[in-house]
């Protein structure tokens, strides 16, 4: 154990999140690009339920918060596609 809530040399949590934001989509250097920065700022905002999912015991906490992100991310995204006509 770290001793951290979030500690910032396990980055499994990150990884998940990022992938699961572009799960569906094709990966296009435009669609990388704005997942990361949609993600990141997700991860960082943390809207609900994300901000409550970090109370989560263990290392749970901490890895739903990211899949959440990821997920909002994910749904955004595809979102914009589909009001832009661009197909998934």
């Amino acid at each position: 154990m770290v001793g951290r809530k979030d500690p910032g040399i396990i980055v499994v949590d990150e990884v998940a999140g990022m992938t699961l934001s572009v799960l569906v989509l094709p990966l296009t250097p435009g669609v990388l690009i704005g997942s990361f920065f949609l993600f990141r700022l997700l991860d960082i905002v943390k809207p609900f339920p994300a901000n409550r999912s970090q109370a989560l015991p263990g290392g749970f906490g901490v890895m739903v918060d990211d899949l959440i992100a990821g997920g909002y991310a994910l749904g955004i995204l595809l979102g914009m596609r589909a009001w832009l006509g661009v197909p998934a």
